[in-house]
C-alpha cells in the first residue's frame, strides 16, 4: 500500500523486509526497491532443495494472505517450469481458522500419503498449530517439512502452547529444512544499542515504551499511569544485563537500506553538483526518477560484508542460508538448527550433514511412484506427470527406454532383466544327446542283425529255406530294412545340404522298398490261391523276375517324387527360431534343421503308409491259405504289428509339436518307430529262418520235402525249386 502511494508522487522507496513476489512487478511498483531478496528467489531455492533430495511429489501449505499465497504460487510456477516436481495438494490456512481446522489440514495432507514433503509458507502461529495437529494425529516423523523464512531458525514455531506438551513439537519438527535470507549480526549495533538509556536516547520517541516493556516496569514520566502490578522503573536498568537481549534479524537490512539511499544521493550529488557543497540548482527540487536511477546503480559492500545492489526490478540478489532442525544426542528437546547449506543462485547443500527421523542419514522419499526396476517401463497416469505404474517388459520384449518396451528380433531373446537382447542359442540333436542314444542303439543292433541275416542267406543261397523264402524279394526286403536302420544316422547327423538331400531321398526309400516287396509277395500268394480255386492255370507275373519288376516299379514312384522335390526346392539347412519360441524366453532355442516341415517329413513316408495299408489288406485276405505256405501268416503278423507301431507314432509325433523338446522328441520318435517297424519285419520273417539255418540244418531238408507237397486239392503241386512258385 505504501508503494502504491509513493509511486504517485515519484518518491523512491527501499524496503528492508518486504519479500512479496508481486513487488517485483516494475509496471506496478516502479519506484520500489528492496535490500532483501523476493520470495520468488526463496521459492527457487526451495525447488532446488526438493530436487536435490530426490523428491518429485510434494504438497504446499500457505497461510491465507499475501506472503503465504504469493510464496506458494511462486513455488508452484517455478516447479512447473523446472519440471520433475509435482504438487499433490495446495492447502490454504484461513486467516481466522475454526476449531479443528488444523486437524482437517492434516487429514487432507494424508489423502496423498506418498507426498511426505510439505512446502510451508505460513506465519509462526500457523506453523506451530500444524505441528501440534500432526502430533495429535500420531504422525510424528511422517511429514518432511520445508519451511520458508517465516520459520527460518526460530524456536517460536516449535514451542507448544500447551503446558503438557512442552517439547513434543520438537519431535515433529526433527528433520525440518528451513530457509533464511543470508544475514549477519552487526557487532557495532549491539555495542551501540546495549549502551542506550533513558538519558542518552531521548530523540527516539518510542524508546520509553520499549523500556517499560523490556524491563516490565512503569515510568511515571512516560505519561502512563502506574498500576500496582508493575514496579517502578529506576532508569538504572541496562539492556542485556537486566533483560534478555537478542539482535533483531533485520538490523543488517535496515542499515543497508539507509546506506543505499546515502550512496545514491552521494553519486547523484557528484554527478549533478560537482564541486558544490550542499544542494545545487540541479537538485532543487530533487527529481525522484533521477534519484531512482542512482539507487538502482549503487553497488557497495553492506554492513555484513556482502554486496548490496539492485536488478532492473529493484530486487536484491538472493542469498539464503539453509538450516535443518536436528536432534542432539538422540533427544529432539535438546536439538537445534544446524546450517546445512546455502543458496546464491546455485544450491550448495551438504546432504551428508542432514539427519532424519528414523534412519538418521538416509534421505526419506517423497515420491508419487517408486522408480521402475530394470526391464520395466513407466505407464504414466494421465494428468500427473510424476505418477506412473510400472509395467514389466514381459515375454520377448525388452526395455528401450523408461517409457517403451519393444520386441527383440526373431533370432534374439531378451536378457534376464529384459534391458536388452541377446542371441538365442542354437541347438540340434547331436551324437552325444541323451535323446539320440536309444535310436542309435536300436539302429546299430538292427544293422548288425540285418547284416547277419544277409550274410547267412548269401552263404546258404541255394538251400531250400532260402529258396523257399523268395531269394530275390528277400534281398530287396533286407536292403530296405538296412536303409530304414541307416536313416537314423542321417537324422542325427548335423544338417547340411548333402545331409538334407540324403534325408529326403532315404527317409521314405527304405520303407518303400520293404513294403513294396511285402506287398508284391502278399499279392502273389493271394493271386495264386484265388486262381487255384477257379483254374489249374497259374496267374500271370508270378515269376521272380516279374516280382522284382513290380517291386522296383512301385519303389520308383517314391524315387521320382523325391527327385522332383529336390529339383523344385533344393535342400538346405535353416535355423528355426519359432519352433522352440517358448513362453519363457529363457527356454527359447533356435533349432538347426533341414528345411522340412513336419508335414513334408510325414509326406516322405506317406507313400510307404499307403503301401503298408495295402499290404495289410492283402495279408488279411491271405490269412486262410494252407500252413504249407508259411510266409503268409508271418507277413500278416508283421503288417498288423507295424500298423500298431505307426498308429502309436502319429499322435506322439504331432502331440509334441508345442513341446520345448520338440526337435528331440519328434526325431527320436520317428527313428525309433522306423527301427521298430524294421525290427518287426526282420524278426518275424527272417530271424526264425536264420536260426534254423544256423542251428538246425537238418530241418532244411525236411522242410524241402514238406514244401514239395501239393498245397491243396484245388492247387496243382509245384514243380519248381521255389516252393512258392508253383506252375
Amino acid at each position: 500500500m505504501v508503494a502504491n502511494v509513493l509511486r504517485l508522487f515519484a518518491i523512491p522507496q527501499i524496503s528492508y523486509a518486504s519479500t512479496a513476489p508481486e513487488l517485483s512487478d516494475s509496471t506496478r511498483y516502479d519506484f520500489f526497491s528492496r535490500v532483501v531478496p523476493p520470495d520468488s528467489y526463496q521459492a527457487q531455492a526451495m525447488v532446488d532443495i526438493v530436487r536435490a533430495l530426490g523428491w518429485n511429489y510434494v504438497s504446499t501449505l500457505a497461510s491465507e494472505g499475501n506472503y503465504g499465497e504469493s510464496g506458494v504460487e511462486a513455488f508452484v510456477q517455478i516447479s512447473r517450469e523446472a519440471g520433475g516436481v509435482c504438487i499433490a495438494q495446495s492447502i490454504k490456512i484461513p486467516r481466522e481458522p475454526k476449531p479443528g481446522e488444523f486437524n482437517k489440514v492434516i487429514k487432507r495432507l494424508m489423502e496423498t500419503p506418498n507426498a511426505r514433503g510439505i512446502i510451508i509458507f505460513a506465519n509462526e502461529d500457523d506453523i506451530r498449530r500444524v505441528l501440534e495437529a500432526a502430533r495429535q494425529a500420531n504422525l510424528t516423523g511422517h511429514f518432511l517439512w520445508v519451511g520458508s523464512d517465516s520459520w527460518g531458525a526460530k524456536t517460536a514455531p516449535i514451542l507448544s502452547l500447551e503446558e503438557v506438551a512442552v517439547g513434543a513439537l520438537e519431535d515433529v519438527a526433527v528433520g525440518a529444512i528451513t530457509i533464511l535470507p543470508k544475514r549477519a549480526s552487526i557487532d557495532g549495533f549491539d555495542q551501540y544499542f546495549m549502551t542506550r538509556s533513558l538519558e542518552n536516547n531521548r530523540r527516539n520517541i518510542w524508546f520509553a515504551e520499549f523500556w517499560e516493556e523490556n524491563f516490565n516496569c512503569k515510568l511515571t514520566s512516560s505519561g502512563s499511569q502506574p498500576d500496582g502490578s508493575a514496579r517502578k522503573c529506576t532508569g538504572e536498568e541496562r539492556i542485556g544485563r537486566d533483560s534478555t537481549y537478542e539482535q533483531e534479524g533485520k538490523v543488517q537490512f535496515v542499515i543497508d537500506a539507509v546506506y543505499a539511499i546515502a550512496h545514491a544521493l552521494h553519486s547523484m550529488h557528484q554527478a549533478l553538483c560537482p564541486g558544490h557543497t550542499g544542494l545545487c540548482a540541479a537538485m532543487e527540487p530533487t527529481d525522484g526518477r533521477t534519484l531512482l536511477q542512482y539507487i538502482r546503480a549503487v553497488r557497495f559492500n553492506g554492513s555484513a560484508g556482502t554486496p548490496v545492489m539492485f536488478n532492473e526490478n529493484g530486487d536484491a540478489p538472493g542469498r539464503y542460508d539453509i538450516f535443518q532442525y536436528q536432534a542432539t544426542n538422540g533427544s529432539a528437546s535438546s536439538g537445534g538448527y544446524q546450517a546445512v547449506g546455502q543458496w546464491a543462485e546455485v544450491l550448495r547443500l551438504d546432504v551428508e550433514a542432514l539427519q532424519w527421523s528414523g534412519d538418521a542419514h538416509e534421505v526419506p522419499q517423497s515420491l508419487c511412484s517408486l522408480p521402475c526396476g530394470p526391464g520395466e517401463r513407466k505407464k504414466m497416469v494421465k494428468g500427473v506427470p510424476c505418477c506412473w505404474h510400472c509395467e514389466p517388459c514381459d515375454g520377448y520384449r525388452f526395455q528401450v527406454d523408461e517409457f517403451t518396451c519393444e520386441a527383440c528380433p526373431g533370432d534374439m531373446r531378451p536378457t534376464p532383466n529384459h534391458t536388452g537382447c541377446r542371441p538365442t542359442p542354437v541347438v540340434r540333436l547331436g551324437w552325444s544327446s541323451p535323446w539320440a542314444a536309444p535310436p542309435l542303439l536300436l539302429a546299430v543292433l538292427g544293422i548288425m542283425a540285418t547284416t547277419t541275416v544277409v550274410a547267412t542267406f548269401v552263404r546258404h543261397n541255394d538251400t531250400p529255406i532260402v529258396r523257399a523264402s523268395g531269394r530275390e524279394l528277400s534281398y530287396v526286403l533286407l536292403t530296405g530294412i538296412f536303409l530304414i536302420y541307416a536313416i537314423t544316422f542321417l537324422m542325427v547327423a548335423e544338417p547340411g545340404a548333402a545331409v538334407c538331400a540324403a534325408r529326403r531321398l532315404f527317409l521314405g526309400l527304405g520303407t518303400t522298398l520293404s513294403y513294396s516287396a511285402l506287398l508284391t509277395k502278399t499279392n502273389r500268394i493271394y493271386r495264386i490261391f484265388e486262381q487255384g480255386k477257379r483254374s489249374v492255370t497259374p496267374p500271370p507275373f508270378i515269376s521272380p523276375t516279374s516280382q522284382l519288376v513290380i517291386t522296383f516299379g512301385l519303389s520308383s514312384l517314391q524315387v521320382v517324387g523325391v527327385m522332383a522335390w529336390l529339383g523344385a526346392q533344393p535342400p538346405h539347412s535353416v535355423i528355426d527360431y519359432e519352433e522352440q519360441r517358448t513362453v519363457d524366453p529363457e527356454q527359447a532355442r533356435g533349432v538347426l534343421k533341414c528345411d522340412m516341415s513336419d508335414l513334408s517329413l510325414i509326406g516322405c513316408l506317406g507313400y510307404s503308409f499307403l503301401l503298408m495299408v495295402t499290404c495289410t489288406v492283402y495279408a488279411v485276405k491271405s490269412r486262410g491259405v494252407p500252413e504249407t505256405f508259411n510266409e503268409a501268416k508271418p507277413i500278416g503278423f508283421t503288417m498288423y504289428t507295424t500298423c500298431i507301431v505307426w498308429l502309436a507314432f502319429i499322435p506322439i509325433f504331432f502331440g509334441t509339436s508345442q513341446s520345448a523338446d520338440k526337435i528331440y522328441i519328434q526325431t527320436a520318435t520317428l527313428t525309433v518307430s522306423l527301427s521298430l517297424s524294421a525290427s518287426v519285419s526282420l524278426g518275424m520273417l527272417y530271424v526264425p529262418k536264420t536260426y534254423v539255418i544256423l542251428f538246425h540244418p537238418e530241418q532244411n531238408v525236411q522242410k524241402r520235402k514238406r514244401s514239395l507237397k501239393a498245397p491243396s486239392a484245388a492247387a496243382p503241386p509245384p514243380k519248381s525249386e521255389d516252393a512258392e512258385n508253383p506252375k
